[in-house]
């Protein structure tokens, strides 16, 4: 297991990452090589490799490409708690779940931000608290696992990210419940019906990590 230090550098940097693509992660590029370089083993080598694709790609390449995986797969979903709920009115709860984690420790996220993005949770425990949002990670080691296995089977370089994600905490999965949702997919209750929330998944901006505060630690 890494230490804390490397842990929440590859969190922060994976959180980065998985993030839409923009000119601003453009010009944190090169910094982001710097960090990576310091990090142990599997942390470093999953994370340089989605960095040499990146490096190998114009922009516009990436932003497609992040489009076409994560906002029109839906097994590639990057939110947490649509691996277990699905599109149901029990999701409005486990989405509460993360946002009640925020509040306790003293944090607000955009109200246009769904809590369960793994960028915004590998924010979270990488740049607010790190007890919290690493038992969060944990608890949703199992999904983090399945959404790997789904960017392999369709070659997306960001497997490489989740895998670095993977590399962060060690925690025991559910087996059972992990085999059924990667057999049958996630609960498929629609939105729409009588009593459910709209949950629909819907894109999301966060802001730009401060990533020279971890270069300077």
């Amino acid at each position: 297991m890494m230490n804390p230090a490397d842990r929440s550098v590859t969190q922060q940097v994976s959180s980065l990452l998985l993030r839409y693509p923009d000119e601003t992660l453009t010009t944190l590029v090169p910094l982001v090589h710097e960090l990576v370089e310091t990090l142990p083993g599997e942390a470093r080598d999953e994370l340089s490799t989605f960095l040499a694709y990146f490096d190998a790609h114009d922009l516009l390449t990436v932003q497609r490409h992040y489009v076409e995986t994560f906002d029109m797969r839906r097994k590639c979903s990057p939110y947490l708690t649509y691996w277990t709920h699905g599109d149901t009115r029990n999701r409005g709860m486990a989405l509460l779940h993360f946002k009640e984690a925020y509040h306790e420790a003293g944090l607000t996220i955009d109200e246009s931000e769904l809590p369960d993005h793994l960028a915004v949770v590998l924010e979270f425990a990488s740049t607010g608290d790190s007890e919290l949002g690493n038992a969060l990670l944990a608890e949703h080691r199992g999904v983090i696992a399945l959404l790997h296995d789904a960017l392999v089977a369709v070659e997306s370089p960001y497997a490489h990210v989740v895998g670095s994600v993977l590399a962060t905490t060690s925690a025991p999965e559910d087996e059972v419940l992990m085999q059924r949702i990667a057999t049958t997919g996630p609960p498929t209750e629609m939105v729409g019906v009588p009593g459910a929330v709209d949950l629909t998944l819907e894109p999301f901006g966060v802001q730009s990590s401060d990533l020279a505060m971890e270069a300077r630690r």
